[in-house]
């Protein structure tokens, strides 16, 4: 005789209970599996002792009745005991774990040992915490999320949990209406849609101060201030020096201030502007700036060619609209997906071109990381999930996504049809974004390591420079102590011939040299006492 069955996915045979009618009903030992054996026990001595009809019995229990025959049973104690014992039995297997597949993507799920870690584990691991189930992950087999063919079988993790193969999928696993019919879906535990991936120097405009991009602005700022410096010195060290300015009474002293900007800034453009110091001190510091001009401007053209690559298009990218407009560069998306079924079913004339184009030109990816790699590359733009694109630009500095948005969709957990476990998992998945701890498995998964790159990048090229600025500073030093050394050397000299201290005539050195606006007055003083003789 064969008996209809509940649940035709179901593997587990049919259980028989008898009732004080002497009626079969039938109970399916997964749903028996739900109550406790506590609960089994109360239903089964009130079943022997036919104090309970039908009705009271389905109270306690949830009985699935597919077909009633009038049987005939000589002993309904043997039948009860086999079905407790088959029961024990059952629920060991089915409590024991859950089947997980899933499918290696970062930072869904990556390898990290024997174990899995990643974005997914941490939720799954969290959800199991809330509804008390233990379970067991595994790696999907062939690789992929779920696609249906035109015999209507489905692949990948999606077709995993339709053949029974695994009890959930938990995976970037994009809500979609074709799945939606074929196994059950959770609320969304975090929300996507689609975008592009570029270099930054195909989706960026070019700007009018992008010839100051090579260098930060505290580093510009650090030129500046060397160069005023420098420029003082010299004017300083050229009024110091007696071999510069001998005699401060009759000569006029060549490198006056401006004149001091003028020489530095010729030499910064290696152009070079006469006259130059007589003096070593003068000399020392010129030599010193010139060394720092130099190997300053080959880090600024050396940086400003990298950024400007010969494959650099100034073509400006900042949406759909201007990926389809254009012919220079190539797009695709990855094969098989859901974004290329969004192009593919638009009545959008814009999407029905990019998917158009993308068929022709056959511009697929197989994989993720290729279509990375591409948009790396250069002249590729890749079409993906806005989260999987964020990614990609936290871990790679030269990639940008852009803003615009389109097909906002949910990643959602998958069970088999009708389950029951659905519901509960929703529940889970709204109770951790109350809780912010979806909103902090983002950030911790998504944490961007292009900033510690750039620092990193930016702290090589300032110690480059910063070394150059301290020899900058050493050779100023060095200029102006050889300047007062000099002007020591000469005092001394003179205060030997006129007989006088060496400290009182340096100090009459100091003041007539330093003097701007009264340095040219003896030499007036003595032109008038000549005209009057």
């Amino acid at each position: 005789m064969s008996w209809p069955l509940a649940d035709t996915t179901c593997l587990y045979p049919m259980l028989l209970l008898p009732t004080p009618r002497k009626s079969l009903y039938f109970l399916h030992p997964q749903t028996l599996c739900r109550q406790s054996q506590h609960n089994f026990r109360s239903l089964w001595l009130t079943r022997v002792c036919g104090k309970s009809d039908v009705p009271a019995a389905a109270t306690s229990w949830t009985l699935v009745r597919m077909q009633i025959r009038r049987i005939r049973m000589p002993s309904t104690y043997f039948v009860l005991s086999v079905v407790f014992f088959l029961d024990m039995g059952v629920c060991t297997a089915v409590q024991s774990e859950m089947r997980i597949t899933t499918i290696k993507q970062e930072p869904y799920a990556m390898s990290k040992g024997s174990q899995l870690e990643g974005f997914c584990m941490d939720l799954l691991s969290e959800i199991a915490k809330k509804l008390g189930f233990k379970f067991r992950v595994q790696l999907v087999k062939d690789a992929s999320y779920g696609r249906q063919d035109e015999s209507g079988n489905w692949n990948g993790m999606i077709g995993e949990v339709v053949r029974g193969e695994a009890d959930l999928a938990i995976a970037p696993l994009t809500l979609t209406a074709a799945r939606e019919k074929a196994v059950g879906m959770t609320k969304p535990f975090m929300q996507t849609g689609i975008s592009i991936l570029l270099r930054k120097d195909i989706s960026e405009g070019i700007g009018f101060f992008d010839f100051l991009s090579p260098f930060a602005v505290e580093t510009w700022v650090g030129i500046l201030v060397a160069y005023l410096g420098t420029a003082a010195c010299i004017w300083v060290v050229a009024r110091l020096s007696p071999c510069e300015w001998s005699q401060p009474q009759s000569e006029q002293n060549r490198f006056s201030l401006l004149h001091s900007l003028w020489y530095t800034a010729g030499a910064f453009t290696l152009q070079g502007a006469g006259p130059h110091p007589k003096a070593p001190s003068g000399r020392v510091i010129s030599c010193s700036w010139w060394l720092f001009t130099i190997v300053l401007l080959a880090c600024y053209f050396s940086h400003l060619s990298s950024s400007k690559t010969p494959e650099s298009t100034h073509l400006t990218v900042k949406g759909f609209e201007d990926l389809a407009n254009q012919d220079t560069i190539e797009y695709g998306c990855l094969a098989g997906s859901s974004t290329l079924a969004f192009f593919k079913n638009s009545n959008n004339p814009v999407y029905r071109r990019i998917y158009e184009h993308m068929e022709r030109t056959k511009s697929f990816v197989s994989s993720m990381d290729e279509g990375v790699r591409r948009a790396k590359e250069g002249n590729f733009a890749f079409i993906g999930e806005s989260v999987s694109l964020d990614l990609a630009v936290a871990r790679h500095c030269e990639l940008v996504r852009a803003h615009e948005v389109v097909g906002m969709r949910g990643y959602s957990i998958a069970a088999a049809l009708g389950s029951p476990i659905i519901k509960n998992l929703s529940v889970a998945i709204l109770q951790l974004s109350e809780a912010g701890e979806l909103a902090y498995l983002r950030s911790k998964w998504w944490a961007s390591s292009c900033m510690a790159d750039k620092a990193k990048s930016s702290a090589v090229q300032q110690h480059g420079l910063k070394g150059m600025f301290v020899v900058l500073s050493l050779g100023l030093g060095l200029g102006a102590l050889l300047a007062v050394l000099e002007l020591t050397a000469k005092s001394r000299r003179s205060a030997a011939e006129q007989k006088k201290s060496c400290c009182t005539v340096l100090t009459e050195e100091l003041s007539l040299r330093l003097r701007t606006s009264n340095a040219n007055k003896p030499q007036e003083n003595v032109d008038k006492d000549k005209e009057k003789a």
